[in-house]
């Protein structure tokens, strides 16, 4: 059976391949192996420019065009090589190396044939093109990170004024505005991607054990500590100086926590929009053709929030393990990370797929000021908390227990709180503030708070 999205056995190669297609390049066998020829035509071109590395010739201006030409141009052609080689070598990484110098045969670069993966242990290719994957993975979902953040904030500008109800353990509380609310969710949202963004993947290019054992014992006068500085930082990566033979990994740990950080808020924030929809505080645009049930013809359901959540838990439940896994390694290193990295694009597509589902959603919200405006009308007891502040202010006697027993369990409407308040041996301007007072304008600095988004 040839593959197809029909025949995938993953839905992100199914189903949600066109959701996430920008990180097939990223996080596919292609990827891989683009990103492995790079580290390697990169740690080259820092011997040929050494010149203490003698035998590794310095490269003219056309043969430094025409290796960075074999790094830059991979094609799938090339990836499917590497590919055929690796079924004689069964090993990946060494299939790299001979399809590079297959590359170099025939061209002035073959002379340097044998400096390609000079020194170099596996792990010194694979944790620098996993460490790439990871830093072009990570700005495909930022860009997603930030637009679904900037549709709140638009939000939440466009309802600063708009109160709202607020819900503490599922019931009436003190109002807000719905713009504030959603300016809470974007300055969490931000805080994490800055969380993120501060990470710079670590990366290691020290040989078999670390310790440059076998780069010394050819070159000893040669830094390859500040040769392998270079080569890291050229691509935007950052040297940990002490690993076994591999990198340890922690940075990767590090990047996955934050991200699981942030989709947890985003997690959050679909299941409180389900709820404010179900509580009708936003009401769905029907889309022409959309069904919602297949008995029931009314239903509009929030299915887009709903997708988001259960990808997110499938993002945060892989990159929850990985970062725990990988972490550990028995000695100088085992396998176990290899298979268990082969799977990071899994996290980053649920994690795409989920982002772009709850932008959708919020794209066919309608705020339904009607019916916020009703559910305010209806709940004048939240004013208790107001009025025995004044009261508490002025010195009156027992005033939390005098608006308790007025009004907990109970719902009271303008008139018996109204009431009330008239009854009050209070100041005058206290006692015309607190007449004055309504559910709705009753919301604090909310809509200043809410511009802050």
């Amino acid at each position: 059976m040839n593959f197809d999205v029909l025949t995938a056995i993953s839905p992100i190669d199914g189903r949600y391949a066109n959701t996430c297609s920008e990180l097939q390049e990223v996080f596919s066998e292609y990827g891989l192996i683009k990103r492995r020829i790079l580290v390697e035509c990169t740690w080259l071109e820092a011997l040929c420019d050494d010149r203490r590395i003698r035998e590794c010739k310095a490269l003219s201006p056309k043969e430094r065009r025409q290796l960075r030409a074999i790094a830059a141009e991979v094609t799938l052609a090339d990836a499917q090589r590497v590919k055929d080689i690796e079924k004689t070598t069964n090993h990946d990484v060494k299939a790299i190396e001979y399809f590079l110098k297959e590359k170099l045969a025939g061209t002035s670069l073959e002379s340097r044939s044998e400096f390609v993966h000079f020194g170099c242990t596996s792990e010194d290719i694979n944790n620098m093109s996993h460490a790439l994957m990871l830093r072009d993975g990570k700005a495909v979902l930022r860009q997603a990170m930030d637009d679904m953040t900037a549709k709140v904030v638009e939000m939440a500008k466009a309802y600063a004024k708009v109160p709202m109800l607020a819900h503490t353990h599922g019931q009436p509380a003190s109002p807000t505005t719905v713009g504030k609310e959603l300016a809470v969710v974007s300055a969490r949202l931000k805080r994490q991607a800055g969380e993120i963004d501060r990470l710079v993947m670590p990366a290691k290019m020290n040989g078999a054990v670390g310790n440059f054992n076998a780069h010394l014992s050819a070159y000893p006068d040669v830094d390859w500590e500040k040769l392998s500085d270079k080569v890291i930082k050229s691509l935007g990566l950052r040297q940990n100086r002490l690993t076994t033979q591999i990198e340890s990994h922690d940075g990767i740990a590090e990047l996955f926590d934050a991200i699981c950080r942030w989709n947890s808020v985003l997690l959050d924030f679909d299941r409180d929009v389900w709820m404010y929809v179900s509580m009708g505080y936003f009401k769905q645009r029907t889309v022409k053709g959309e069904i919602g049930s297949s008995t029931m013809p009314h239903k509009v359901n929030p299915i887009d929030f709903e997708n988001s959540e259960g990808n997110l838990g499938l993002a945060n439940a892989i990159m929850g393990f990985m970062a725990r896994k990988l972490a550990i390694s028995r000695m100088q290193r085992d396998l176990t990370d290899s298979t268990t990295l082969r799977n990071m694009g899994v996290g980053f597509g649920y994690t795409l797929i989920a982002i772009r589902s709850t932008q959708k959603g919020l794209g066919k919200l309608e705020l339904n000021e009607e019916r916020l405006a009703d559910d305010l009308d209806h709940n004048w007891e939240v004013l208790a908390e107001p009025i025995q502040t004044v009261m508490r202010k002025v010195g009156m006697d027992h005033p939390y227990e005098r608006l308790k027993e007025l009004t907990r369990g109970r719902r009271v409407n303008a008139e018996i709180m109204q009431d009330f308040v008239k009854a009050l041996p209070l100041p005058k301007a206290d006692k015309a503030r607190l007449l004055k007072m309504t559910p709705a304008s009753y919301v604090g600095l909310a809509e200043k708070l809410a511009k802050l988004a």
